[in-house]
């Protein structure tokens, strides 16, 4: 059976076919924020160049600990998403995995005054939050995860 092509035909390449909604999305992306620079640049770095003066003004200084170590986890973060994902694939186990460590040394990075109260919330937040993402995106809906 011959294939019509024509004005009104459809051809899919099924092996491409996930990636068509991310391009779109991508170049959404990139044309907001584009439009954002373009309309708005200017006042956003006065803006910018304003609040570094009165931030050295006042003596004020940056958590350095807190920054590094949430770029640090968000990196490792992404990297073991995927290597443990490839360990065990298609049960999105790798986000389960990851996201369980990932919440817990996010937030102790981030608490005051640690105390008990705090880490048994921190924990369970961090076990009962990604467990029940991972369950209604992967077993309910069927979305696969890394």
């Amino acid at each position: 059976m011959e294939q019509e092509t024509g004005l009104f035909s459809v051809s899919i390449d099924f092996s491409q076919s996930h990636l068509f909604f991310p391009h779109i999305i991508h170049w959404v992306l990139f044309l907001l924020a584009l439009s954002i620079v373009l309309v708005h640049g200017r006042e956003i770095v006065r803006h910018v160049q304003g609040w570094s003066e009165s931030y050295r003004e006042h003596g004020l200084d940056y958590d350095r600990l807190r920054l590094l170590g949430t770029l640090v986890l968000v990196v490792a973060y992404f990297l073991l998403m995927n290597w443990v994902g490839q360990l065990f694939p298609n049960t999105g186990m790798g986000f389960l995995l990851v996201s369980i460590p990932f919440m817990a040394l996010m937030s102790l990075l981030y608490v005051h005054d640690l105390n008990r109260r705090k880490l048994v919330a921190i924990l369970a937040n961090a076990i009962i939050a990604p467990l029940l993402a991972w369950y209604v995106l992967a077993q309910l809906f069927f979305i696969t995860l890394p």
